[in-house]
């Protein structure tokens, strides 16, 4: 039996559909809140059986705060896939992210290695590398150094990070993940809202940069890991380095729309974050831009996957054929 945690999520969705079709037994982590409907939805985007796939998925309400539900979970497992977390770049939920996403993995961990559970993959981020210098490109070997930087989201990844390591060193069979932005259809509020933004009339964009990947090649390059046995190591998931303005300006492409065309400099969005805080001050809201969404998108940050495909043979989708495929399924959903 394998256990998914965030199995609702994006890059869940997609790992779930992989391991049903290969027909793996199946069981899932969810709130009691989830809504698993996203779930079929995903799958709907890649096979004419959604229905039917979904259905194989044995769904567990279960909190990964709570020891006893996630000993009931586990009951029987041989394996795990930990891509559950708390994803926020807003202040009020920092607390939370931060004691969720390393308390919920270490209460995992513990409980995998009570069981033992014969093999373990986490997702990381690679917001848990350091930053090269000089706009080197980062890897593995790019280790975390403290911050202002940083942000809270990846603070608490690196927190939940070395509660594996903690874990492989009391005989954890462990291997850890560290994507770059995932890309993937379906989620058009949240993960997948840059596309929906694009559609909307995007005007603006920063000198930033940053590493993308398609949901499915992460997907794969997980049980691929998995089932090759390959343990203690970590490895980068990118499949390429773009700008904020080209990967906008993929997006407008395949929506056959204007691209972005006004740069926003570091300078203007440190003015724009301080002003929306006090708009969301005044009005009770959620601010639509935060200091830690200023300061990662005026950052060049770029990574290799050089280990991961040379370690398991690994190809990456294009990507613009990524996009391209995200974007067809936008305008079907329209």
């Amino acid at each position: 039996m394998i256990l998914i945690t965030g199995g609702t999520g994006l890059l869940g969705s997609h790992l779930l559909l992989d391991l049903v079709k290969a027909g793996r037994e199946v069981r899932a982590i969810k709130r009691t809140t989830s809504n698993i409907d996203m779930v079929r939805k995903v799958f709907s985007y890649y096979v004419e059986n959604p229905d039917e796939l979904a259905g194989k998925i044995e769904w567990v309400d279960a909190d990964l705060m709570d020891d006893g539900a996630i000993d009931d979970a586990m009951e029987g497992v041989t394996e795990i896939y930990h891509c559950g977390a708390v994803v926020s770049f807003y202040p009020k939920d920092h607390q939370e992210m931060l004691r969720v996403n390393i308390e919920g993995t270490a209460n995992l961990v513990n409980t995998a290695i009570e069981k033992k559970v014969a093999k373990f993959c986490y997702v990381s981020s690679v917001a848990t590398l350091g930053r090269a210098e000089n706009n080197d490109v980062s890897t593995e070997e790019t280790y975390w150094i403290p911050s202002k930087k940083n942000s809270v989201y990846g603070i608490s990844k690196y927190g939940a990070e070395r509660e594996i390591w903690r874990g492989m060193e009391e005989g954890l069979n462990a291997v850890i993940i560290n994507p770059s932005v995932i890309l993937g259809p379906g989620f058009w509020q949240d993960n997948s809202g840059l596309f929906r933004l694009v559609w909307e009339g995007l005007k603006y964009y920063t000198r930033g940069v940053n590493g993308y990947v398609d949901a499915r090649d992460v997907s794969k390059a997980m049980i691929t890991l998995m089932d090759q046995q390959i343990f203690g190591q970590r490895f980068i998931c990118s499949a390429e380095n773009l700008s904020y303005q080209d990967f906008f300006a993929l997006i407008a492409k395949y929506f056959n729309k204007p691209a972005p065309s006004v740069n926003v400099p570091s300078s203007m969005t440190s003015i724009a974050w301080r002003v929306e805080a006090v708009r969301a001050f005044l009005t009770g809201s959620k601010p639509e831009v935060t200091r830690e969404m200023a300061t990662t998108t005026s950052q060049v940050y770029t990574y290799s996957s050089e280990k991961l495909c040379k370690t398991i043979n690994f190809k990456f989708r294009p990507a613009e054929e990524s996009i391209r495929e995200i974007c067809d399924c936008y305008l079907k959903d329209l």
